[in-house]
């Protein structure tokens, strides 16, 4: 059954109980408003959200800037500080609140208030400073899941310097080239990371990233001392963490910060090889986040706020670091894995900590069913009154065990789509404004102007597919890619469409209701447990392999991941048969992953003479994807220029 065969079959609904409907930040009625004020007035919209929301040094006559499109600017002659707006605020009335729970790998738990955050924060931002860091400066994070993450993060943000976080499984060369790109001067590490019980060396790897010689921007490596094994050291650039904050006074002055000022850089992959480094702004982005927890998670000072996510990722960025304590949150920061010491960990925490809002990814949530589907039900879980789902589309069925076992059929699920781009949720439900539908991430919210579109950009029909598009721009769009402005341009405004129209890659199917389901990506991009991985990169990795001639990757259906890597490779000597096969198969999946991350790591590897290719040297990659899952081909292959190869890469290894 194709995706939209599966969503035209998909006939449930569920109403928000009429408690959370009371109880509701936004009701139906607030929601058709809002959406109203945007459409009347959108430029006074935003204005109005951007002045109630956000604290400002300087506030801002210009609201949205449409001159030089697509490069938008929003609030232009405002100035602020994002690290003020999330601690330094909240401290008149809630310096003794909890701002984190950091809840380490082995289950020990610090309670960290605003008041300490900031003093900490203030250490190390100062600390930072008498490194010679300032405003403007690149900082590249390396980090474990550490209340240190966060404050290394602030701290960037608080003195003016552009913090570009790089996942802590990504391998030597992928930090590599994301120093070399940013020209970092500063890289921030561990010694080492602890997950799931297992200690991986981060500093080892910076050090192996650097060797090369070719990143000579960095002047210093800092270094957390998160376990006491031995470390390997370089007395010319590294320091460790407790160094750089031993004496520095717990007060720092925020830089004020133009709004339209780079809070970070976010690499993304691309459907070419090189990663791009989404670039966001302060004020739209920080706005984004803000009206993301107080309407799609319906924040309550009571909360207990926890996102699962890792802060070298997006949604760690907007839903960690910035959105909660930006409305004066209490909310858990973990650094260990769902599955240790067991596959309770997950409910053993909501119970401990009293989690009121839990969001997570389908991928976790398939892994969890798979685990211990009644594990749940052993658990208080009386806490929870707001389940989220995000990364990638949530089957119908998950969504559904979420939804009663998890939520005890009580809680609203918001399945949120928005993108490292958007920097904030573009389509969503307001939990307590309209029904939700297993699998839909349902409405737009107000003033995201989001369509469907066909190929000349063109409106479709209801219940016909096409490219999701947004026609106006929004506060928390990424400015630019990291110094290619060309390449933003032609990625994200197409001229086909316009050059104005925010094309998001995904593609997309509007219902009876108006309510959106996201089908897939439409360009080489696969979603690996949420995670985007550009297909031309894993290529361009095996390839580097002096074993490998060619290579061609796609994605198939996976019931954990949502989707799994497959390679078809073509080796510069013969093609390798049996236990020859298997051999050189783990050879190349371990080489991507010291090349990229495990994230990247090849599930599944197929070895041809040859890639199945037109007569003018084109690889039909469409014939790939059928092969990967694994169907019989029905497509016409008489026009290859070598149809025999189909056979070949129909056998997994």
């Amino acid at each position: 059954m194709s995706a939209i065969e599966s969503v035209l079959k998909e006939s449930r609904v569920f109403q928000p109980s009429d408690d959370f409907v009371n109880n509701a930040n936004i009701s139906s009625d607030a929601y058709n408003a809002l959406c109203n004020k945007a459409n009347e007035d959108y430029e006074g919209f935003w204005a109005d959200a951007a002045m109630e929301n956000l604290t400002w040094k300087k506030p801002f006559t210009q609201v949205l800037d449409e001159s030089n499109a697509p490069f938008y600017k929003w609030f232009a002659d405002g100035e602020l500080n994002a690290s003020y707006n999330c601690i330094d605020r909240h401290l008149i009335d809630k310096a003794n609140k909890t701002a984190i729970i950091y809840e380490k790998d082995d289950g020990d738990s610090e309670h960290i208030t605003y008041q300490q955050l900031h003093d900490r924060v203030c250490q190390f931002a100062n600390g930072l400073k008498s490194l010679g860091v300032r405003k403007g400066d690149r900082v590249v994070i390396y980090m474990p899941m550490t209340a240190e993450a966060v404050i290394a993060m602030q701290a960037c943000a608080r003195i003016g310097a552009i913090h570009s976080v790089v996942f802590g499984g990504f391998s030597s060369g992928a930090v590599r080239d994301r120093i070399k790109d940013a020209e970092a001067k500063i890289i921030i590490t561990a010694n080492e990371s602890v997950r799931g019980g297992k200690f991986t060396p981060l500093k080892s790897t910076v050090d192996e990233a650097l060797s090369h010689g070719d990143c000579d921007s960095v002047e210093k490596v800092i270094v957390l001392k998160r376990t006491d094994s031995d470390t390997p050291w370089n007395e010319s650039h590294d320091i460790w963490w407790h160094d750089v904050i031993q004496g520095q006074a717990s007060q720092c002055e925020p830089e004020w910060m133009n709004a339209e000022d780079p809070l970070f850089i976010l690499y993304t992959s691309g459907s070419t090889g090189k990663p791009k480094g989404v670039q966001h702004s302060t004020g739209g982005y920080l706005l984004g986040g803000i009206l993301s927890m107080r309407w799609v998670f319906d924040y309550k000072s009571s909360d207990v706020f926890w996102c699962t996510a890792d802060v070298g990722w997006i949604t760690g960025h907007t839903f960690i670091c910035y959105a909660p304590l930006a409305v004066g949150a209490t909310q858990i920061v973990f650094e260990g894995v769902p599955t240790y010491p067991d596959a309770s960990r997950f409910w053993q925490m909501i119970e401990k900590h009293k989690v009121t809002t839990f969001y997570t990814a389908p991928t976790a949530i398939r892994s969890l069913i798979k685990l211990g589907p009644d594990l749940p039900g052993k658990f208080d879980l009386s806490s929870l009154r707001l389940l989220g789902s995000v990364g990638e589309p949530i089957n119908p069925e998950a969504w559904m065990w979420y939804y009663e076992t998890v939520g005890q059929g009580r809680c609203p699920i918001v399945d949120t789509w928005w993108q490292t781009e958007t920097g904030a949720h573009m389509i969503a439900p307001i939990p307590g404004a309209f029904p939700i539908k297993p699998g839909s991430c349902t409405l737009p919210l107000p003033g995201i102007m989001a369509d469907i579109v066909d190929e000349s950009g063109a409106s479709v029909e209801q219940g016909k597919g096409g490219s999701l598009v947004i026609k106006r721009p929004f506060p928390s769009l990424l400015r630019t890619i990291w110094r290619d402005d060309a390449r933003f341009a032609s990625t994200y405004f197409p001229d086909e469409l316009g050059g104005k129209m925010y094309l998001a890659g995904d593609s997309a199917y509007r219902d009876e209701q108006g309510y959106i389901w996201i089908m897939g990506r439409i360009d080489d991009v696969l979603n690996v447990s949420g995670h985007r991985l550009g297909t031309m990169e894993i290529e361009s990795a095996l390839v580097a392999n002096p074993l490998v001639a060619e290579a061609a990757v796609v994605g198939k259906p996976h019931d954990v991941k949502g989707e799994a890597v497959v390679a078809f490779v073509v080796l510069k000597g013969n093609r390798p048969e049996g236990d020859e096969a298997q051999k050189v198969a783990a050879e190349l999946k371990s080489w991507v992953a010291h090349e990229i991350g495990k994230i990247a790591q090849p599930d599944d590897i197929r070895f041809g003479e040859n890639l199945p290719k037109t007569r003018s040297g084109k690889i039909m990659r469409r014939l790939l994807r059928t092969l990967a899952k694994g169907e019989t081909v029905t497509q016409d292959i008489s026009t290859l220029e070598n149809p025999h190869v189909m056979e070949q890469l129909s056998e997994s290894v």
